[in-house]
């Protein structure tokens, strides 16, 4: 009998891996699909809700609390500001340092989005743990700590 703790050796797809890369890929296909009814990708939401608790991150920070390299998050940052959910300015004391904030229109748009992404993660709760929502959490978080 197989399980995903021990799948058997012709079944490379009841791996734990697959597993959670299969749920990782359908959450982030669910955000996807959407967040573009409301004119943002996964990625855009994940720069927006890092400048509510943090404006005036670095591109750099952004890049990485979003999964992106860096050179992309220049373009997420450069449509967002286009499409005024942003605004970039210089630094008071650096210049040279653009720091970048939400508009009204981004906080607008940040709380439809934070509806959104708060339904696509009761999904993910109720269908592994509806009586105990921390329970998926801290498992998840103990896996990529034990990655580490």
């Amino acid at each position: 009998m197989s399980s995903l703790i021990d799948p058997p050796m012709d079944d490379t797809y009841r791996s734990l891996g697959y597993a959670l890369k299969r749920a990782q890929q359908a959450l982030r296909g669910h955000l996807d699909t959407q967040l573009r009814n409301i004119g943002l990708t996964t990625p855009q939401y994940s720069v927006l809700a890092g400048l509510e608790f943090t404006a005036g991150l670095s591109s750099a920070e952004l890049a990485r609390r979003a999964f992106v390299t860096p050179q992309t998050m220049q373009s997420i940052i450069a449509t967002l500001e286009r499409d005024g959910l942003i605004k970039r300015m210089a630094h008071p004391v650096h210049g040279r340092v653009l720091t970048t904030e939400l508009t009204p229109d981004g906080r607008s748009a940040l709380r439809a989005a934070h509806e959104i992404v708060a339904n696509a993660e009761g999904l993910a709760r109720n269908a592994v743990a509806p009586s105990d929502p921390e329970t998926i959490y801290s498992a998840l978080l103990r896996i990529a700590e034990a990655m580490r």
